[in-house]
């Protein structure tokens, strides 16, 4: 289930017949062994990356409704070239205070003294994902799905302090690799340090996820509120803000989050 803020409407996700078969059954699992691989995922990239997947776009576009009114006019060269289409600037804006950094389904979650995140009825131990110690208090976790905007920006103006990447494999990051796997423990990631001007320390995330052959991000080490940190090439993905502050995130992101109920946001609308 998720919420839609801005309607107040609550919906629910259709399933995928695909990812049941390969999650939920033995002869799944064995193909998941091999769809997970970083190699898979890089091969697939190339097909994506290529011409011959040109024939893909307008089906997709069909069945995940996606409003093409709303993004830059250009005749796409490949799939991920479509998939990576540029938004119009008057389709996003940029409000104040805590914003959302892409257009995702958001769920908001307290981290417990001793680094453990509960999410999805699994338990994270924030150190192990971030392969480091921390202070941060919030974990606010933006899921993107594949019809979604794959672009995503910085929360505030600030510096980058480090960054690295931790290697693994690619799970879907749909609600269904959740009961299973620690996907967040397991994915390859993107993590950088930054230092905020009114966030204080944030540690930003990208996780990839199933076919996600790329997590592109731009070399910045000084940053505006509102600028593009980067993109995801195909597949749906995950991007997760562990913040230091104490913050008045909107109660009903909040409660819905506490009952597992995803809210929808778009790229930087207000959270506070």
């Amino acid at each position: 289930m998720y919420y839609d803020l801005k309607t107040d409407t609550y919906l629910k996700e259709k399933d995928s017949k695909t990812l049941k078969f390969l999650y939920n059954s033995l002869l799944g699992r064995c193909i998941l062994k091999v769809l997970t691989t970083k190699l898979v995922a890089n091969m697939y990239a190339k097909y994506m990356n290529s011409s011959l997947s040109k024939h893909k776009i307008k089906k997709f576009i069909k069945q995940n409704n996606i409003q093409m009114n709303e993004y830059e006019e250009k005749e796409f060269k490949s799939f991920n070239d479509f998939f990576i289409r540029n938004i119009k600037t008057n389709k996003r804006k940029i409000e104040d205070g805590l914003i959302a950094v892409c257009d995702s389904k958001l769920s908001v979650y307290k981290i417990t003294n001793d680094s453990k995140l509960y999410i999805k009825n699994s338990v994270y131990d924030v150190k192990e994902l971030i392969q480091e110690k921390h202070n941060y208090k919030y974990a606010l976790v933006f899921r993107l799905s594949v019809d979604d905007y794959h672009h995503y920006i910085f929360p505030d103006d600030g510096e980058v302090i480090k960054k690295k990447t931790i290697n693994g494999i690619l799970h879907t990051v749909q609600p269904i690799a959740f009961k299973k796997y620690k996907v967040f423990h397991e994915n390859q990631r993107e993590v950088t340090f930054l230092k905020c001007k009114n966030l204080g320390n944030v540690c930003y995330i990208e996780v990839g996820a199933m076919f996600v052959g790329k997590i592109v991000n731009e070399n910045k080490k000084e940053f505006k509120k509102g600028e593009e940190k980067g993109h995801f090439e195909f597949g749906g993905s995950t991007v997760i803000l562990l913040l230091e502050k104490d913050l008045n995130i909107n109660s009903k992101i909040i409660e819905n989050s506490k009952n597992d109920i995803e809210t929808i946001v778009k790229l930087g609308n207000k959270l506070d």
